[in-house]
């Protein structure tokens, strides 16, 4: 069989256009990238969250470039036939636009990602814009910015009165005019994804925004609940218990060897009469 090739960014639109839910995860490492890309999923995105669910953050701030950088490398080996996005992490693309570009292009050349993902609206207008005239592929995200958790003042549900809406209407359609390829909404009203989704042309992609939206997209740890100390999540759907798995299995395997259970006879290598005797010699 011929070898996959990832979507492009048209055929993102063409989804839109034809009411065909795009599928998004985000992935880390290697073997999530790698599940994520068999499971058949549109988009696989390098979070910065990861330093919520890997590095135990309290936050996205303190994850950096190089982190991006380094994560991104192994997904891309993961997930060789599904586009991938990179996140820029926290104010790697508010300086100078040639500091911004040097950054993008580490996430694309050493991170072999095929997008990059930023933060905000109206403000970041330009320089997406730039980044896009460069050549490389920008998808928006507007709503909850989690960059900007401290501003906002916490973890609050967006698009909850017209002000915002429009506020939130008005960051769409300025990164639809600098050019992005999607945008992702999170964390608000499914009135006001919907209403973002009717008005802008390029696909919207939820991640706690209703069922109006052009795709979903939910936390790879969220998702089979990959956590030490999971905290459920309302717009979140757990499809299986993957961190209970994991514990229960470690428990029995020290259980196991304490009890001297395991390594059991199927476990262990015999040699021959020969080398026992070249060990031990003659009994």
């Amino acid at each position: 069989m011929p070898t996959p090739k990832p979507l492009t960014i048209h055929k993102l639109r063409e989804m839109k256009s034809n009411g065909q839910p795009i599928v998004m995860t985000t992935a880390y490492d290697y073997p999530s990238a790698r599940l994520a890309e068999e499971a058949g999923v549109d988009i696989v995105l390098v979070g910065d969250s990861l330093g919520n669910v890997i590095l135990n953050y309290e936050s996205t701030i303190p994850v950096t470039l190089d982190d991006i950088v380094y994560h991104a490398r192994a997904v891309a080996r993961g997930a060789m036939h599904t586009f991938r996005v990179a996140d820029m992490p926290f104010m790697t693309y508010h300086g100078s636009l040639d500091e911004t570009l040097r950054h993008v292009r580490r996430l694309m050349q050493e991170g072999h990602a095929h997008a990059v993902k930023m933060e905000g609206g109206q403000e970041i207008e330009r320089t997406v814009k730039r980044i896009v005239q460069a050549g490389v592929p920008v998808l928006g995200h507007i709503g909850l910015t989690p960059q900007s958790i401290h501003q906002l003042g916490g973890y609050k549900i967006q698009g909850k009165d017209p002000q915002s809406v429009r506020r939130l209407l008005d960051d769409a359609k300025a990164l639809e005019r600098a050019g992005v390829f999607a945008i992702v909404v999170e964390l608000m009203t499914e009135e006001a994804a919907e209403r973002i989704a009717r008005e802008v042309a390029i696909p919207i992609i939820g991640i706690g925004a209703g069922r109006s939206c052009d795709g979903q997209l939910l936390v790879y740890h969220d998702l089979v609940r990959y956590s030490p100390d999971y905290r459920g999540k309302k717009f979140v759907k757990t499809y299986a218990d993957v961190g209970s798995l994991i514990r229960d299995s470690i428990a029995r395997y020290a259980d196991e060897v304490r009890t001297r259970a395991f390594p059991a006879e199927e476990h262990v290598f015999h040699a021959g009469q020969d080398s026992v005797k070249a060990l031990y010699g003659q009994s």
